[in-house]
């Protein structure tokens, strides 16, 4: 009676069969959810479907549980799964994850340390991507929940460098300054918040042809410098979250070494050219310079989120900034305690969940050359919508389209005002009417479409037919 009490209150499956069987289902729905993505755009979430989102806790039949996933959850996506959707830079997933996902869920990893096989494949992981950006043979690196968390990581080892006692006894009175070009991501200002360094310590450079300007940026350095500041850290961008410009990586190198400043890419989506055809793989040259390195597998790479990666050139530099090991910690020389390196001395997290499988496993199942062809694809993309763009005496572009991102306004004869009304209006309505998904930017003083293009089922017609709606729109407004 005990026994048949222990096994009526265990959280596993008391009939192993009908969950293998709802699984089953479960894995069918899955996949028609993939096959059938073009057919499944964004949509409003319904108000009784939130209302049953409501925890009530009580139990359910795993049956039950797959009826309300299909009905409740599958529907309600955030609409980057389909081949019209370019807001923001947001990556489409794979089916790859499906069956990485699996794995993963059943192992249920945590990959803060220990001696087991998820940490051997982070390693290799970060060692494959250190190779194509050109890194270093003994970069570091560990993979975060995105650039955002990747830019804290590299800019805490940077102020270390400059500051080893600044884990001890804090930054004090010291003022550290920091430098990027206009239009650099809100990531860099968070990290400066978040370390204490403050937002007005970072210099803003101003941008000629889209990159930073580096006679502005010598003389902000030289200005800091005569009033008592510390200048620390240079932040260049691979892809620039407004129009997917680049910085000149190998100029920004040469300045970080005149004058002794630690350089981040922020790479997030951009660094991802360096696996792209030419002529766009030579954007990114001079990446592999950088004391740092932020990006991620979830925009560019189509992995599924969340997934990104800091790589940083000094591994000493990087386990100084986080390594502590307390005696509930200590490593041992065999068993499961073994396996140093922890990545827990590499970052913020100690739990930490099983990212490097998915990126393993699209890396192994498609292999580089399609991922690279599809980052390719998407840049022609770009170049198309700029075409069609220009082809429209009333539609213009905010700049030319250099990557993966077209920003454009769809009436110049309008007045800036109207425009941006215009503009937000449009985006949104094709957003309701799941035709295709804009994000919007400022650029010239003005709201404008941004297309963002990290899509690989996005194909020539869904660029033709997405204008052919802005356009039509634009006349009707």
């Amino acid at each position: 009676m005990a026994n048949d009490s222990a096994k009526n209150c265990g959280l596993d499956p008391d009939n192993w069969e009908d969950f293998r069987a709802e699984a089953h289902r479960m894995l069918e729905m899955s996949i028609d959810q993939l096959q059938q993505v073009a057919e499944r755009p964004w949509q409003e979430v319904p108000e009784a479907v939130k209302e049953r989102y409501a925890v009530e806790a009580s139990g359910s039949s795993t049956a039950e549980i797959v009826d309300r996933i299909t009905d409740e959850v599958l529907p309600s996506h955030g609409g980057n799964i389909h081949p019209r959707f370019w807001g923001w830079v947001q990556g489409t997933g794979l089916a790859s994850d499906l069956i990485a996902g699996m794995a993963g869920a059943v192992i249920n990893a945590n990959t803060g340390g220990r001696d087991h096989g998820a940490n051997y494949m982070e390693r290799a992981v970060i060692d494959w991507t250190r190779q194509k950006m050109g890194m270093p043979e003994g970069t570091s690196g560990v993979l975060v929940a995105g650039t955002s968390q990747a830019t804290v990581i590299a800019f805490q080892a940077a102020r270390v460098r400059v500051m080893p006692q600044v884990r001890k006894s804090g930054q004090g009175t010291t003022r550290l300054t920091v430098y990027a070009g206009q239009g650099i991501h809100n990531a860099t200002r968070k990290a400066l918040e978040l370390l204490g360094i403050g937002f007005e310590n970072l210099r803003l450079v101003p941008l000629v042809d889209g990159q930073m300007d580096l006679a502005a940026l010598r003389a902000h350095i030289a200005k800091d410098r005569a009033a008592g500041a510390l200048p620390f850290l240079l932040v260049g961008m691979a892809g620039s979250v407004d129009l997917g410009t680049y910085d000149d990586l190998n100029g920004l190198a040469e300045v970080a070494a005149d004058e002794d400043l630690w350089l981040h890419v922020d790479g997030a989506f951009g660094a991802w050219t360096r696996i792209a055809d030419a002529p766009w793989r030579g954007l990114s040259d001079g990446i592999g310079r950088a004391d740092s390195l932020a990006l991620d597998f979830h925009k560019w790479m189509y992995v599924g989120y969340d997934c990104g990666l800091v790589l940083i050139a000094d591994e000493a530099a990087h386990r100084s900034a986080f390594a502590a090991r307390p005696s509930y910690l200590e490593a041992a020389e065999r068993g499961l305690a073994g396996g140093d390196p922890w990545f827990c001395d590499y970052g913020i997290d100690l739990s930490r969940g099983n990212r490097a499988l998915k990126v393993w496993t699209a890396l192994e199942m498609y292999g580089e050359a399609a991922l690279g062809a599809a980052i390719t694809d998407n840049c022609r993309l770009a170049a198309l919508m700029a075409d069609e763009v220009t082809a429209h005496p009333n539609m213009r572009l905010a700049a030319p389209v250099v990557s993966n991102v077209c920003v454009f306004t769809a009436r110049t004869d309008l007045a800036p005002e109207a425009q941006s009304l215009l503009n937000s209006e449009i985006a949104q309505t094709l957003q309701e009417s799941g035709e295709a998904v804009f994000s919007t930017t400022r650029a010239d003083g003005m709201v404008m479409l941004r297309a963002a293009i990290t899509n690989h089922r996005s194909r020539a017609e869904d660029i033709h037919e997405a204008i052919a709606a802005v356009a039509r729109l634009a006349q009707a407004g």
